[in-house]
């Protein structure tokens, strides 16, 4: 598994000051995706221990309030792996922080995978350029969610988030 780049202190990918991760590769291609240099799963770094650690020793101070992990695509076959392994490191030295994802797959089509038990928002769909709406809150087009994952997984369905709740 590979990642393209770190954010230290990052405030456009969640709420709060927060620490993102952008996970290299992608199939979907998005029609004008903010991130293309994330789709060539060949491209990046290699996510090592090293780099884990260094992402958690990044979360540490007190004015982080999360982690954002993005792509490229995490929740891809290739990179869910280590989207969960990140995750679950984060959440068992930090339960008390968030863990945020932003996938082009559908929370319905991730349903019994391992990484959403570590993940408290999921923001999810694939960008659509036709409905592109540069007022919507943390995300960029109109069919895309702001799930609230362990309600949702408590729950049995999909509980959103409206954009003032978030």
């Amino acid at each position: 598994m590979r990642y393209n780049k770190i954010r230290k202190m990052d405030i456009s990918n969640g709420p709060g000051v927060r620490v993102s991760v952008f996970f290299q590769g992608c199939s979907f291609n998005c029609k004008n995706c903010f991130n293309p240099e994330t789709h060539d799963f060949a491209g990046g770094q290699e996510f090592t221990d090293d780099v884990l650690q260094k992402i958690l020793d990044l979360c540490q101070p007190d004015f982080i309030a999360g982690l954002s992990i993005l792509g490229g695509e995490p929740m891809h076959p290739t990179n869910i792996g280590g989207t969960e392994r990140l995750a679950k490191a984060f959440k068992e030295r930090f339960p008390n922080k968030t863990v945020w994802v932003w996938s082009g797959f559908l929370f319905e089509q991730l349903a019994g995978k391992g990484a959403l038990n570590y993940i408290d928002v999921l923001v999810d769909g694939q960008f659509v350029e036709e409905k592109k709406n540069l007022g919507l809150k943390f995300r960029g087009s109109s069919n895309q969610r702001i799930i609230d994952v362990q309600r949702s997984l408590k729950e049995g369905r999909v509980v959103t988030f409206a954009d003032d709740e978030v």
